[in-house]
């Protein structure tokens, strides 16, 4: 069996904990809760770490696939460099955008999501995994080509092997039997 990847588990929690601190934020903000103030913090919190979660990172495996519009965000997660990479910083992040939003009990939910996100970045940082970018692959095949198959196949199924077919006209023309005694027209027509 191979090794848990467990950069993806986190990913995957702590975006989940980013979309719960934007909802119950609004619902905290918008019901004018006692503390809303902990909510519109929650809210900014909770986007921050969506835009930061959103892009997916390269498995090991390569079989990674990327998220819907992905692209655009991978492109300024990338450009902050080693503070978005880095998985220590990661979780040290979460873990300190989360202490805030435990202060209200509509977004205790996403507080305490986001301190498992951190722990399990945590995790991830220790066993050595870091962010890597899916980068859109350039296709080296020529336009015609499909997969390595040149031309559709010309025999109905069930396809008999290659040395038992029959052959075709064209190929046949060339092994055609060769009268020994040649027949001109006039001689043909005389008889």
């Amino acid at each position: 069996m191979g090794q848990i990847e467990w950069a993806m588990w986190a990913n995957e929690q702590a975006l989940a904990s980013g979309v719960i601190l934007v909802a119950c934020g609004i619902v905290a903000v918008a019901g004018q809760f006692r503390g809303w103030e902990f909510a519109a913090y929650g809210i900014a919190a909770g986007a921050l770490v969506c835009l930061l979660e959103y892009p997916r990172s390269k498995r090991v495996r390569g079989t990674s696939v990327e998220r819907t519009g992905q692209h655009c965000f991978t492109i300024v997660v990338k450009g902050f460099g080693p503070l978005t990479r880095n998985y220590y910083v990661r979780a040290f992040l979460h873990a300190a955008l989360s202490v805030p939003c435990g202060f209200m009990l509509a977004t205790v939910l996403g507080c305490v999501c986001l301190g498992i996100a951190s722990l399990i970045y945590l995790l991830a940082a220790i066993r050595g995994e870091h962010w890597e970018p899916i980068l859109p692959k350039k296709d080296t095949r020529k336009p015609g080509e499909r997969d390595g198959i040149k031309s559709p196949p010309q025999n109905p199924p069930p396809r008999p092997p290659s040395d038992v077919r029959r052959k075709q006209a064209k190929d046949l023309e060339a092994a055609a039997y060769d009268n020994p005694i040649p027949v001109t027209d006039d001689e043909y027509y005389k008889k």
